[in-house]
């Protein structure tokens, strides 16, 4: 797993909103959200989540990633569920984007949830392994890292 201060692995990931290459997002801060799996509770609340405080994250400069194991057609199906989602799904089906942020879950299949945030100049900020959805004090790190209080 990449420590804090360290350079963010890049990648480059199909995505419900076209090609997406963690490169482009250099000068901006962003959030970077491991989930498990599309159209699960615990999932789904993690990914609501980070949706309903989009525009707060926003104001604070920073963008939003969510990446899973799921194939693209889930993940576009994932966000219709959701009510739409302002920011990409993006679907890493051989996890060498998990691998390369130490977040492979147990059996190799999928992710673990883990939240990374990365600064403007792509290093991280903050890393959070075993994110929980609903566990507040989780949630405020990242608001932290991000310098919103």
């Amino acid at each position: 797993m990449p420590q804090v201060g360290s350079p963010a692995p890049d990648f480059i990931l199909p995505s419900t909103h076209g090609p997406l290459h963690l490169q482009d997002y250099r000068g901006k801060k962003v959030v970077l959200l491991f989930f498990t799996e599309a159209m699960t509770p615990a999932c789904s609340t993690q990914v609501a989540s980070f949706k309903d405080e989009y525009a707060t994250l926003q104001g604070a400069g920073a963008e939003v990633i969510a990446i899973s194991a799921d194939p693209l057609p889930t993940q576009q199906r994932f966000g219709e569920a959701l009510g739409g989602c302002p920011f990409p799904l993006a679907s890493d089906t051989d996890l060498q984007v998990a691998r390369a942020y130490g977040v492979v879950g147990e059996g190799g299949r999928r992710s673990q949830r883990a939240v990374f945030v990365i600064d403007e100049e792509g290093r991280i900020l903050e890393a959070i392994p075993w994110y929980q959805p609903g566990n507040v004090a989780q949630f405020l790190r990242v608001f932290q890292a991000l310098g919103i209080s």
